[in-house]
């Protein structure tokens, strides 16, 4: 089964920067896509960005477009959400998730990681 490790949450300020990072075992990127979700207290989790398992192609909801970057490196199964200019709406737990690419696009995709907060101050 899939394992997904989430790390890089914290606390920053608005207008500042964060890197997350979600590291996979057995896993493939050939075979499963891989992306961030996030919730935020009192909403609906969202999708904020995804990578396709079949052409690398990458997604990005309209919230983040411009400020947040999906990345990875195949070479140690690892995914990065470079988020710059953070806003204080930002503010939620991150989730790391994988699983066949609409799975992904839909929202129901079946491996998750632990979560990791981030909080952006105004």
């Amino acid at each position: 089964e899939v394992q997904l490790v989430e790390s890089g949450g914290g606390l920053v300020q608005a207008g500042g920067s964060l890197r997350l990072s979600c590291t996979a075992s057995r896993f493939t990127f050939d075979d499963y896509a891989i992306g961030w979700f996030r919730q935020a207290p009192g909403k609906e989790r969202e999708g904020v960005s995804y990578i396709s398992s079949s052409d690398g192609s990458t997604y990005y909801a309209d919230s983040v477009k411009g400020r947040f970057t999906i990345s990875s490196d195949n070479a140690k199964n690892t995914v990065y959400l470079q988020m710059n200019s953070l806003k204080p709406e930002d503010t939620a737990v991150y989730y790391c998730a994988a699983d066949k690419d609409y799975r992904l696009w839909v929202g129901i995709p079946h491996y998750w990681g632990q979560g990791t907060q981030v909080t952006v101050s105004s």
